[in-house]
């Protein structure tokens, strides 16, 4: 069998969901910032976490580190600095970040709107389970046109 055919023996479905499936935390009250759980190791069977991380203006992640994991952000929407090790980048759309693991970085929302990131983090090291001890939260109008892309619609 070729890397190409089938496995007869399993049958890989995938998941799909849209972002009214997604759920949100805010994993401690005083947080600036709310994690969409787009993916986690249950539902990929895999261990890894994608999300999309809101941040309020002038939001921020506390400085953290991981010990194994390597956690990517990919700026959607917003305008931000990353900052890792000492070092500051400033953050646009399309921009992207990948923090090593060990690296003690935060994000910071900069601009005077919402910053929207996708977030991935191999392997989950914890990730999706401290996301969900956190407190459930709705995502309003202005999360579902973003994550939608309704925003990025273009009259004709």
């Amino acid at each position: 069998m070729n890397s190409l055919q089938a496995n007869p023996d399993r049958c890989t479905i995938p998941v799909v969901k849209s972002p009214n499936d997604y759920q949100a935390y805010r994993i401690s009250p005083h947080d600036t910032n709310r994690l969409a759980i787009v993916f986690d190791p249950d539902v990929a069977d895999a261990s890894l976490t994608v999300c999309v991380e809101i941040f309020d203006p002038g939001g921020k992640t506390p400085p953290n580190r991981h010990n194994i994991a390597v956690e990517m952000f990919f700026v959607l929407k917003g305008e931000g600095l990353a900052s890792c090790d000492g070092k500051t980048l400033s953050l646009h759309p399309g921009s992207s970040l990948l923090v090593r693991p060990t690296g003690i970085h935060e994000i910071r929302n900069t601009g005077s709107g919402r910053l929207y990131c996708l977030c991935i983090m191999v392997p989950n090291e914890d990730f999706a389970e401290l996301i969900r001890s956190g407190m459930p939260v709705e995502l309003d109008e202005e999360d579902m046109r973003v994550l939608q892309r309704v925003d990025a619609l273009v009259p004709a």
